[in-house]
């Protein structure tokens, strides 16, 4: 069969499309036959090298999939052949206090497929049946194998993390990427008025699309000044803000005394300068969340399942141009998710 890999860390040049094994299920694991999947920051933070982790080479990445069930191992009873699945790239240990309060996304080894272990962008893969979901009949395979990380993450963020609730305003930045996009539609469904940063006409209008009711165009115009202006000095009381450094000291600025901002990553850098006196004279939070757990993740996708919330797609790639979905998320281009397909499934 064919996978992605790559071989040493690098750019995105370091990636191939490779002839391996087909993998075969352990007694707790599924053979997922792949129809689509999707690509996330954290891909391309595994291809250049993340500190602390040390994967094993060749590695296959890849958080988000979707597909058929081909096998299953002697221990699994919840999936047959023939079922369609999506995959949850999260993987805890079980035993742990976080695990045993049903926090597994504060698990101690918490780890995720792609990122920490092998992933699943190849024509088959291997996948622990406690990290796959069912997917219904009428759901294409796009949209099922591009769902569960950016929305999981984002409805953690923004329900159960930050308690965003109904008459609240919520600043979400880069609101054209995959967790942007998912966070935009899940404080309108909140019943927040959703205010986006994006940097193109073309980004401003599917936010606004997507639920926003005021869109900032941050290459223009300083958004924490905007924000201040759009509500009369007051400040937002959420911001949603997973670009990190470029953007963290106006975030603070953009916060009406007691906000909060939410974070759950930092694509420009995770170390930004911060006015640590803003945030006890103000009263903020700061709130980190990671991933979800599953009775979160089945919550939100019950929601993307139905047609209440759309994955945006930006572009859809043959797997063995991967590369290029790469370069599409460092450069930012467009809107929503890159989409790859097995190469055998488009012939």
């Amino acid at each position: 069969m064919k996978a992605v890999q790559f071989t040493g860390h690098g750019e995105s040049d370091v990636i191939e499309y490779a002839e391996v094994d087909r993998p075969e299920p352990g007694p707790e694991e599924v053979l997922l036959h792949v129809k689509a999947g999707a690509l996330n920051h954290v891909d391309v933070w595994a291809r250049r090298g993340l500190p602390g982790t040390d994967l094993a080479m060749p590695h296959t990445p890849g958080c988000d999939a979707a597909g058929v069930v081909e096998a299953v191992g002697d221990r699994v009873d919840q999936f047959a052949p023939g079922d369609r699945v999506a995959v949850w790239a999260g993987v805890s240990c079980g035993d742990c206090e976080f695990c045993r309060d049903g926090e597994p996304s504060m698990c101690v080894e918490y780890s995720l497929l792609g990122e920490h272990r092998p992933g699943v962008h190849a024509e088959y893969a291997a996948v622990p049946a406690e990290n796959l979901v069912s997917v219904p009949e009428h759901v294409d395979w796009e949209t099922a194998g591009s769902a569960s990380l950016v929305f999981g993450t984002a409805w953690r963020m923004l329900i159960e993390r930050g308690d965003v609730t109904a008459g609240e305003d919520v600043l979400v930045l880069g609101a054209s990427g995959g967790v942007g996009h998912a966070a935009v539609q899940i404080a309108n469904y909140a019943g927040a008025t959703v205010y986006a940063t994006g940097s193109s006409e073309e980004k401003l209008e599917a936010a606004e699309a997507l639920g926003a009711t005021h869109a900032i165009d941050y290459e223009h115009e300083n958004f924490a000044d905007r924000i201040r202006s759009l509500t009369d000095g007051r400040g937002v009381d959420v911001v949603v803000d997973h670009v990190g450094a470029a953007t963290w000291q106006d975030s603070l600025a953009s916060l009406a005394k007691g906000g909060r901002v939410l974070t759950c990553g930092a694509t420009t850098g995770p170390n930004p300068d911060t006015s640590i006196n803003r945030i006890f004279w103000n009263q903020l939070q700061v709130i980190g969340s990671t991933m979800a757990s599953p009775g979160e993740l089945d919550q939100v996708l019950e929601l993307v399942w139905d047609g209440t919330f759309e994955v945006r797609t930006r572009a859809t790639l043959p797997m063995s141009e991967t590369a290029r979905g790469h370069e599409l998320l460092e450069e930012r281009e467009g809107v929503g998710k890159v989409v790859l397909v097995p190469d055998s499934e488009l012939e």
